[in-house]
């Protein structure tokens, strides 16, 4: 009797398995067949959101002050050509 119970719990793990894998290959297939679908019918996916734009605080005359010096000290030192300063003075200047 033992040998019994122990191949019919054989055979149970088994078809357990075999039914685990069976459905996990037609969930994959039917995804894939799905994706072939749509691009077959011209679907495009929509492109992802693009990020919010950083919201602008108000700087005050100090702070902008500041940065116009700093800028101005990258130009000087060549880091900056004279239009990106004037684009980042107009900017910081919000005009």
């Amino acid at each position: 009797m033992p040998g019994l119970i122990r191949g019919i719990a054989r055979t149970a793990a088994i078809a357990g398995t075999a039914t685990a894998v069976s459905n996990r290959v037609s969930r994959r297939q039917a995804g894939r067949w799905a994706a072939q679908g749509a691009e077959q019918q011209g679907f495009v996916p929509p492109p992802p959101p693009q990020p919010a734009p950083p919201i602008a605080t108000p700087m005050d005359s100090g702070a902008r002050l500041d940065e116009l010096e700093r800028l101005g000290a990258l130009q000087a030192q060549g880091v900056l050509s004279p239009s990106e300063f004037a684009a980042e003075k107009a900017r910081i200047l919000g005009s």
